[in-house]
């Protein structure tokens, strides 16, 4: 058991890095300036990030076929190109002869990096907690809502943000992006394996210390990332705080390896649906109630319908979904994406400060329905995840509205909301996935339902960038009658 939790926590590590495309708001002006870029051009960098997901399929297929801890070194080897290519052209001197279809390459290169991480995590989280599938889901995808932040505290420790000129800046993130995923991967990989195991009475409190620990790294996150003219924490303390509570987690694999000790048996059962006959599933407190389904405790949970890939596309429910996704989540994720040029043309220069408030309200709102899971368990009823994706689109809704009032506080509260919202149905969506088309091939499904990702990256971002840049003309050109 000792093992199974800290798979889990090898994840929670993988995720809390693994969004390096969340940090470009915090570099993307200065990019924009160093390489003379217009909006459009840099609204399609951050497409390009996302488009990486348009291949996702391949990291689904390599990870059915592939050891998982090769899979995270490939992975993270992209990244290593994608970004470090980049890194040093600004290095050299260079960056002015980077052809921009290079970059956008590499780009695309980066971004299809955070699948390959990500599908590991989402195969460790079904495959070694099967009965608690949307409880280690959550708790592992929520810490992908703090890359933002993590990337953001160690800027500020080890290269002194506050004095960096825009290279500078630009060029730390990308050095950030390149090597430290490519570190975790090394630090994971020996135990991000799969183990055949069982759920047991035991596990809920493992969950327990993990989502104490949880909650309190998500309140650490956001009172850090609050702006204050007297600051009670300094940039190092931040850090150190923030090591802290990624580290914490760990106390859940030690106790559970030293009681294993103790008690010289192990805590948790083997079990499969294919080697357990029904008797002894009931001696168990589990029952058998159809091909796809299991009772446990009284409590009914089953596998979607297995499809393959082929299959899904061809079902409206699938497109019904794809949809929801593009016009819920995705629209979320273009507005954090182009959060550092919406600060700039607001006149708020705190830039690093909004992508970490967004990054921190993020991660409570990829927490919220493993919190309704856990809260839920022990009764009869079950969150519907659609009902949960389409509750979370009326305040997001709402925010987008608050966004028309010029203030900055109404600009931190929307950017608080969307960020709760899009974190909620992004989280939501991985067991989602497997609810409605099965977990057997899960890895290729959920890459092509994220596709709509890119889809709207570029749809809703190309807009933004052409409406950007014609209210600009009409601003310039009425000041220019004026004078």
């Amino acid at each position: 058991m000792g093992h199974q939790w800290l798979s889990l926590v090898g994840t929670i590590w993988l995720q809390s890095i693994s969004a390096t495309n969340s940090n470009f708001p915090s570099y993307s002006s200065q990019l924009k300036q160093l390489l003379s870029l217009s909006q459009l051009q840099l609204n399609n960098l951050a497409f390009a990030s996302d488009s990486g997901k348009l291949f996702g399929f391949l990291s689904g297929m390599a990870a059915d076929h592939l050891p998982l801890w090769l899979v995270l070194l490939i992975g993270s080897s992209l990244g290593l190109i994608g970004y470090g290519v980049q890194y040093l052209f600004l290095v050299t001197n260079k960056v002015s002869s980077l052809p921009y279809s290079l970059l956008f390459l590499l780009t695309v290169l980066a971004g299809n990096s955070i699948c390959w991480i990500n599908t590991v995590c989402y195969m460790i989280a079904i495959q070694n907690f099967p009965l608690d599938l949307q409880l280690a889901v959550g708790l592992s995808t929520s810490y992908q809502g703090l890359s933002a932040k993590i990337y953001s505290a160690v800027v500020d420790v080890v290269f002194k943000s506050s004095s960096l000129t825009s290279i500078q800046t630009t060029r730390s993130y990308l050095l950030l992006n390149s090597i430290l995923p490519l570190v975790v991967c090394l630090i994971t990989s020996p135990f991000v394996t799969v183990v055949t195991t069982a759920r047991s009475k035991r596990l809920s409190r493992g969950f327990f210390v993990i989502f104490a620990i949880t909650i309190f790294t998500g309140t650490y996150a956001v009172i850090t990332s609050l702006e204050s003219r007297k600051r009670p924490f300094t940039p190092l303390v931040i850090l150190i705080g923030m090591c802290v509570f990624l580290l914490a987690p760990l106390v859940v694999p030690l106790v559970e390896k030293l009681r294993e000790k103790m008690e010289h048996k192990c805590l948790i059962r083997s079990y499969g649906k294919k080697v357990c006959d029904e008797s002894s599933m009931e001696e168990n407190g589990l029952g058998v109630v159809n091909e796809h389904c299991v009772k446990d405790e009284g409590v009914v949970m089953c596998d979607g319908e297995e499809m393959e890939a082929k299959v899904m596309v061809k079902r409206l429910n699938f497109w019904l979904y794809f949809f929801v996704y593009l016009f819920g989540a995705t629209v979320g994720m273009v507005y954090l994406n182009n959060l550092g040029q919406i600060a700039e043309s607001r006149g708020n220069s705190s830039t690093s400060s909004l992508v970490s408030l967004a990054s921190s309200f993020g991660f409570f709102g990829r927490l919220f329905p493993c919190l309704l899971d856990y809260h839920l368990s022990r009764t009869k009823y079950k969150v519907s995840r659609p009902a949960l994706i389409a509750l979370m689109m009326v305040p997001m809704t709402g925010a987008f509205f608050l966004l028309l009032n010029g203030s900055n506080i109404c600009l931190h509260i929307s950017t608080a909301i969307i960020g709760i919202c899009t974190g909620a149905v992004s989280s939501a969506s991985v067991s989602t996935t497997a609810e409605l088309f099965g977990a057997k091939n899960f890895s290729v499904n959920h890459n092509i339902v994220v596709a709509n990702i890119p889809i709207g990256s570029f749809l809703f971002g190309d807009m933004a960038a052409f409406l950007y840049r014609t209210v600009l003309a009409i601003i310039l050109h009425s000041r220019s009658r004026k004078a």
